[in-house]
């Protein structure tokens, strides 16, 4: 089977996507960036060749393949877990700070069955972030400022998860779908033989293109390079045909851009040199509150006074989150305002790429943050009146599916 590859070579992070022939999507990938873009395109393309594999298993036990994949996921976040243990030990090197480092990560491989349970909602794709969370709730738990302090367990952790998240995984599908499947409580022959057909078809990469922040860094060839406004414009048609305007807020820029009935750029407009009010700022932030990213956005839901924030800057984004701070400003007050100061810089990009249209689509991978979807809701509906709002669930692929529609129309 040819496929076709996109891979869109973030800030903050790399995503790649797989079409076969049709145009359909079979897997996508992501990654955190790194200053090895070679290691984050790998390992986002292969993510995206598993998830391709999960897509070939046909089967007439549909409500199965949900819970596979967890039983994968599962499995793949222990294999993880076992590296960042390496990683941890091998930094901490004395003997009472690797005890306390092995009490963590056995708590850690407890509370794992809970993230991937099919009763849960799993809160990231990202194995830094589920895996930070635990570790720093049960650093805090352990720390202790006379002997092992949470200062120094939190140091390791930053040391190791980098090791842990350069580490390519390859033949994961292979290495975990068979133990995943044994984990089923109960499954019929057809499924097994459907698992082993997608292990054994193969996927013939015929072109790939790629695109993206760092698209110039990228291990391809100038011909294979695009655009990144020109693939969020073509992926963000593909996804809503109708799209005439495109809001992209990635981690370190902001895009607003007009496309036509083909998805062909008309106009475009792009935050220059700064990064304040993208998602290298929100990560910022939640690092300055030793907070998930992920988390930002549902607890600045909870905000009953939203604080006006004056500054979007980074540089000082730290100061001014203290000084609230210590002013007795609730953390949910203040992220609200984080979040309605970040949504009116994207606004007069907006304005001047050509204001916004009816059929408005939000990408990015600030997209997938509530508070951020809700403020521009409330901006949007306030200025152009506009009702419709398109998110798609794989916003934060829009770059990536637009520069796979590139790899397949250059290969016909």
């Amino acid at each position: 089977m040819k496929v076709y590859v996109g891979i869109d070579l973030g800030s903050t992070t790399t995503k790649a996507v797989i079409l076969d022939e049709t145009g359909h999507v079979l897997g996508r990938g992501i990654t955190n960036s790194r200053s090895n873009y070679d290691v984050a395109c790998r390992i986002a393309r292969d993510e995206a060749y598993v998830r391709a594999r999960f897509d070939l298993i046909r089967t007439t036990e549909k409500g199965l393949l949900p819970v596979l994949s967890r039983k994968f996921r599962y499995l793949q976040h222990l294999e993880q877990l076992e590296g960042l243990r390496q990683a941890l030990l091998k930094a901490a090197g004395q003997r009472p700070l690797a005890a306390c480092i092995e009490d963590i990560v056995t708590t850690m491989r407890q509370r794992a069955s809970t993230h991937f349970n099919g009763l849960a909602l799993l809160k990231s794709d990202f194995f830094r972030d589920l895996a930070s969370a635990d570790y720093m709730h049960l650093a805090e738990q352990r720390g202790d400022p006379k002997g092992i302090t949470f200062e120094t367990l939190c140091s390791l952790f930053d040391a190791a998860i980098l090791t842990v998240e350069n580490s390519c995984h390859d033949g994961a599908f292979e290495r975990h779908i068979l133990p995943a499947l044994d984990l089923l409580n109960q499954h019929s022959p057809e499924l097994k033989e459907s698992v082993e057909r997608a292990r054994s078809t193969p996927l013939e990469e015929a072109a790939a293109v790629g695109t993206g922040y760092g698209r110039q860094r990228l291990p391809f060839p100038k011909e294979q390079i695009r655009s990144e406004i020109l693939c969020h414009g073509l992926g963000a048609h593909a996804m809503f045909p109708a799209t005439r305007t495109v809001l992209d807020i990635g981690g370190q820029d902001t895009k607003a851009i007009q496309v036509d009935a083909n998805g062909i750029v008309t106009s475009f407009q792009m935050n220059d040199r700064c990064a304040a009010g993208c998602g290298r700022y929100l990560g910022y932030i939640a690092d300055e509150m030793n907070l998930g990213l992920h988390e930002l956005g549902p607890l600045a839901q909870q905000s009953t006074c939203r604080v006006k924030i004056n500054s979007t800057c980074t540089v000082f984004a730290g100061a001014e989150l203290r000084d609230r701070l210590s002013l007795g400003q609730r953390r949910e007050d203040i992220l609200a305002g984080l979040h309605r100061a970040i949504i009116l810089r994207a606004m007069s990009l907006l304005a001047r790429s050509g204001g916004v249209s009816q059929e408005f689509t939000f990408t990015g991978g600030v997209a997938r943050n509530p508070a951020a979807v809700a403020a521009l809701r409330e901006l949007i509906q306030e200025n152009y009146k506009v009702a419709s709002l398109n998110i798609s669930p794989d916003s934060i692929y829009t770059g990536a599916l637009g520069a796979a529609l590139f790899a397949q129309r250059g290969a016909q």
